[in-house]
């Protein structure tokens, strides 16, 4: 299986069309104020980005990881510390929305400033990506 041979350029497209997606998806949660769901699928746009990029620079599949900041190594971005910082952020987006123990909790932190914020850091770090495919 590791020999497997792929198509490169298929494979990074299937990322880039499901983040493209889950990014019109997260617009529609901000619409309807599901600010939680909206965060968790800005984790997915970007860990699906970043998957792209891993794929084109390995030629190999990405790893099943959701941690963004090992998928930005993999991908051999030269971060800053800010977007470094902010996909520690973002990561923990995956687990709080996801898990009931900690839904909750992340739920009541959701509130319309906290989540616009974050937002407006996934859109930026999103586009930042996006120039790096």
């Amino acid at each position: 299986m590791e020999d497997e041979k792929i198509d490169i350029e298929k494979v990074a497209a299937h990322w880039i069309s499901r983040s493209d997606s889950d990014f019109d998806t997260l617009n529609n949660l901000i619409k309807t104020k599901d600010f939680n769901w909206a965060l968790f699928l800005g984790h997915l746009v970007i860990e699906r980005l970043l998957k792209s990029i891993v794929v084109k620079r390995t030629g190999a599949h990405a790893p099943l990881t959701h941690d963004l900041r090992r998928l930005a190594k993999l991908s051999e971005l030269n971060l800053t510390e800010e977007y470094k910082n902010w996909l520690d952020t973002i990561s923990t987006f995956n687990i709080n929305a996801r898990y009931d123990d900690y839904k909750q909790d992340f739920y009541k932190k959701c509130t319309p400033d906290y989540a616009i914020t974050w937002l407006t850091n996934i859109k930026t770090i999103r586009e930042w990506i996006k120039t790096k495919l």
